[in-house]
């Protein structure tokens, strides 16, 4: 009976989300490898720029939502560290590690929406409970270009009371939260509707 509840549990845990198996720990060949590497992500200084000239910026919602939460993380590139109410939006969230098999199964679609949005939006990447090298490893493999934050303590999913991952947070052009999907790995167009949906910002195809 054990046996039949345990395989019967393992596609349940592939499709509802991760909340095990990370692999944070201390420094490994890998991680020492990769710092040696450039970083597949772009660097996190355009996240708080100055807003889109008038007339192609998003307009901003004036009711609903809750504000992102007061975190300030670490850019996967280094430099200045980011504080979340600072990044400009609209923007789509995308907590993720290298262990997680639907993480990665969603993650070229993310970055297919970064590259289709066209400065309608951004897509910020938050890479948790995971190794540098493990999650380099994975933006090389998989094409991932978009600026990555990390969040090694679990900062943000505590903040908004979530535990597995992947994670999907849409923020609109005032900073507040419109919509969270913890549905588990998304598709191209999955992330459309959302965004359509939650952020009133049409993406093409």
């Amino acid at each position: 009976m054990r046996t039949r509840l345990a395989a019967l549990l393992v596609p349940v845990l592939l499709l509802a989300g991760c909340t095990a198996g990370g692999e944070e720990g201390a420094p490994t060949t890998r991680d020492r490898a990769a710092q040696s590497r450039p970083s597949p992500f772009a660097d996190c200084a355009e996240l708080t720029a100055a807003p889109a000239p008038s007339g192609t910026a998003t307009p901003v919602p004036t009711d609903g939502g809750t504000p992102l939460p007061e975190l300030t993380l670490t850019c996967f590139t280094g430099g200045a560290p980011v504080a979340l109410r600072d990044v400009r939006g609209p923007v789509v969230i995308n907590l993720w590690a290298s262990w997680c098999a639907p993480c990665r199964k969603e993650l070229p679609a993310f970055q297919r929406l970064s590259e289709r949005a066209d400065g309608r939006l951004t897509v910020l990447g938050v890479n948790t409970r995971d190794t540098r090298g493990g999650a380099q490893s994975i933006g090389e493999d998989f094409g991932v270009r978009f600026p990555t934050l990390v969040d090694q303590g679990e900062a943000l999913q505590r903040a908004l009371g979530r535990n597995a991952i992947p994670l999907t947070v849409l923020v609109d052009g005032g900073g507040r939260i419109r919509h969270v999907d913890a549905s588990g790995a998304l598709d191209d167009a999955r992330l459309t509707a959302l965004v359509r949906e939650h952020l009133d910002v049409a993406v093409p195809a």
